[in-house]
């Protein structure tokens, strides 16, 4: 056993990984505080909490962050409508910063210099938790056990860390795990390296945890009525049963339950990790996926045309800045601020229908909608006068008259 070198807060998920982190980061002299943060993941916590103890944890710290989660960190990218690299609505990426922050504030609850976690050294949740870390305090020391040659030279495979576990008396499970890597939260849970590490092999069918299969989900959709405030979904309604949530957690638990039987966020993609490298990830994001339609309908049905147009931009900066870990960086925050400012009338209610595997838009109605029904008819004039579009037109085609007279000219040239 090394010197004694001080408290360590471990980001502990009760896995193989981090409790032979636990017992290594004894070995080398630190007392062992460990953080399990309840995120809405599917878990035994007490079971999580007894083993953490059994291995030499001085204490241990349990934090629900499920709600702070919502509120906080999923409902800013509802708001967004924040998709990265088109398709990824960035589950593992929000969850990041919301445990990180715990970590934090466990640390200095504990006067702890350093805080330790069991991401790997070719993955993005690296910098997630560390730049967070950081930010929020900046004299914190992090151990990062997979990026030091003493801890991956000794365990440069999954065998070298079974045997220091059996070695240890670290409990492991006697049946085979699952050929590939899973992270689970209440926004999603994601999927990758082992048999995922070809990007051409198919996704077993026993995979899927979250969603059904859409070939066997039910044969009747079911219609949802959502209403927004500000951009962020307070009620849904279930229009065959009448049941009703409104609560934070249990209107996003609810959607989740509602996709998940109708086999709705799955994706399966190659994306670019911040590090570098390209990979595979597969994902089942069922609720996140209703409201991305939704919110996106209902903002389209109230938001002013331009200010949509800076929005979005805006919107694919915000999703680059999350996937990348930079959630506490001031241009982060300040396009938070900006993108909440451009929900204010954001406000109405988007009927829609989930059904296999597909989210399906009904109609909306809003109070703040900038649809004029009048002024769009086929038949009736309103407010507009139809021999003004003719100006319009010829204004507009000024520039392309120009440009492909010059064009004709050249051509005319080169062809003497």
């Amino acid at each position: 056993m090394s010197q004694p070198k001080g408290t360590v807060v471990l980001a502990y998920s009760g896995g193989l990984d981090t409790s032979c982190i636990l017992v290594w980061l004894k070995e080398q002299g630190y007392d062992v505080v460990a953080y399990l943060a309840n995120i809405g993941q599917k878990e035994d916590f007490e079971a999580a909490r007894k083993k953490a103890l059994a291995l030499g944890a001085k204490k241990v710290y349990i934090e629900d962050v499920s709600k702070e989660f919502v509120e906080e960190f999923i409902w800013p990218a509802v708001q967004a409508n924040a998709l990265y690299e088109d398709r990824y609505l960035l589950g593992t990426a929000l969850a990041r910063p919301c445990i990180a922050r715990k970590l934090v504030e466990i640390a200095q609850r504990e006067g702890a210099q350093y805080v330790a976690h069991g991401a790997t050294g070719k993955g993005n949740d690296q910098v997630r938790f560390e730049l967070t870390c950081y930010a929020l305090c900046p004299n914190i020391k992090v151990i990062a056990p997979w990026r030091l040659p003493q801890f991956y030279q000794r365990f440069p495979g999954r065998r070298e860390l079974m045997d220091y576990a059996k070695k240890h008396g670290i409990p492991v499970p006697v049946t085979p795990q699952t050929p590939w890597s899973m992270d689970e939260n209440l926004m999603h849970i994601s999927y990758e390296a082992g048999i995922l590490e070809n990007p051409k092999n198919q996704a077993p069918p026993g995979l899927y945890t979250k969603t059904r299969d859409p070939a066997t989900s039910p044969d009747t959709p079911d219609v949802l009525e959502i209403e927004f405030e500000r951009g962020v979904p307070v009620k849904v309604t279930n229009a065959g049963d009448g049941a009703t949530h409104c609560s934070t957690l249990e209107l996003f638990t609810y959607l989740n339950d509602i996709a998940g039987k109708h086999g709705v966020g799955r994706i399966d993609i190659v994306e670019n990790r911040f590090v570098g490298m390209k990979s595979r990830g597969i994902y089942e994001t069922p609720a996140g996926t209703i409201l991305y339609h939704a919110h996106l309908d209902i903002e389209a049905f109230t938001m002013d045309r331009e200010v949509r147009k800076i929005k979005q931009g805006l919107a694919l900066k915000f999703s680059e800045l999350v996937y990348n870990g930079f959630w506490h960086s001031p241009e982060c925050e300040f396009l938070r601020q900006c993108i909440g400012r451009s929900q204010e009338a954001v406000v109405g209610t988007v009927r829609l229908s989930v059904f296999k595997g597909q989210v399906y838009i009904l109609g909306r109605e809003s109070p703040r909608s900038l649809y004029n029904e009048e002024l769009v008819s086929m038949n009736v004039q309103g407010d507009y006068e139809p021999a003004d579009a003719t100006g319009f037109i010829n204004i507009n085609s000024l520039r392309l008259k120009e440009y492909h007279r010059l064009q004709s000219k050249v051509t005319v040239k080169q062809d003497e």
